[in-house]
């Protein structure tokens, strides 16, 4: 098929093949350990606790944060924080809900990707990577800013 043709789309055979995509995602072994580890991580009494103290320690950080490195106890308040959240890694229910989360997500992304790509290679695909592998405008991505 060439350019300037054009096939019709059935979205409802689009539809039917996302949903089929969601029970084979559903249906994986990502998700299943995903909320196996949340289960244990939700049900883990020291996990619940520290949720707690975690809450009202990023409470008195997000106050600080107002004023960020010119508050007396921002750097106090985000060690706190940074504490609690260590505290909570030595649990393995943390920890591997932590892995399972990251592989989930993983998963999604490339499937994502995947998806986009084979539209076009110059679309976005969002992630929740904090550390983003470039693309964007000015590191010499496609947009020919760089």
């Amino acid at each position: 098929m060439s350019a300037t043709e054009t096939r019709t789309v059935d979205m409802a055979e689009v539809l039917l093949c996302a949903y089929d995509l969601g029970d084979m995602i559903n249906n994986s072994i990502e998700v299943a350990n995903y909320l196996y580890w949340k289960e244990r991580m939700q049900q883990h009494p020291d996990v619940q606790r520290l949720i707690i103290k975690l809450n009202s320690k990023k409470e008195l950080f997000e106050e600080t944060q107002r004023f960020g490195h010119f508050h007396p106890n921002y750097h106090a308040a985000r060690e706190e924080v940074e504490a609690v959240q260590e505290e909570m890694q030595q649990i393995e229910a943390v920890r591997r809900f932590t892995e399972a989360e990251s592989s989930l997500d993983r998963m999604l992304y490339e499937m994502s990707e995947t998806i986009a790509h084979s539209v076009s290679q110059t679309i976005k695909v969002p992630s929740n990577d904090p550390l983003p592998k470039g693309g964007g405008c000015g590191s010499g991505g496609s947009c020919g800013c760089g």
